[in-house]
């Protein structure tokens, strides 16, 4: 069994936005002793250190990932698709934007605010000549915190594993989860 480092453990806090009296109260020790034993100051007892570990590892169990949230099913066009096959499956779906997907990589979006403004015309030209940039993309270990504030800017966030797009979550996905 190897030993968490100081540095270990103060990186652990901080990945779960703990403070040091957080993890303290926690751990049923002082915040005190936590900041001496992450500085390097104290070498905790083994009872005291798998207190704080027991601690950290119940808080990650209660962090939600973006595995946890995101939708598999990933609804999208190709950027050569026609704008009418968007606006076909954003009705189909009751979807109000779509990911616009090459070769498994997200490289636009599409809402159906940047379809109202359009002529009949358009309907047959590539979606690429209309698209709007990308939704941010994370892995699947992104925290609910992390998707949180990227949806306060996106209308939609895409999980990505080796580059290749594996779910999407959208606000309602985030609702349906604290609900």
């Amino acid at each position: 069994m190897e030993l968490p480092t100081p540095a270990d453990l103060r990186q652990r806090r901080t990945e779960l936005g703990l403070t040091q009296s957080e993890l303290a109260d926690k751990a049923d020790v002082s915040q005190p002793l936590i900041a001496r034993i992450e500085g390097g100051d104290v070498d905790p007892r083994l009872s005291t250190l798998r207190r704080i570990v027991n601690a950290l590892e119940k808080a990650e169990s209660n962090v939600v990932r973006a595995a946890d949230l995101m939708n598999e099913a990933v609804v999208s066009v190709a950027p050569d698709d026609p704008v009418s096959e968007a606006a076909r499956k954003m009705e189909e779906e009751a979807y109000s934007q779509l990911a616009i997907i090459q070769d498994g990589i997200p490289v636009g979006s599409i809402s159906q605010g940047d379809l109202v403004h359009l002529d009949s015309e358009a309907r047959d030209e590539p979606v690429e000549e209309h698209m709007s940039e990308s939704f941010p993309t994370v892995s699947k270990d992104a925290t609910l915190d992390e998707i949180s504030n990227l949806l306060e800017h996106y209308k939609a966030v895409m999980i990505t594993e080796a580059g290749e797009t594996v779910g999407i979550i959208t606000e309602a996905d985030v609702a349906r989860r604290l609900s």
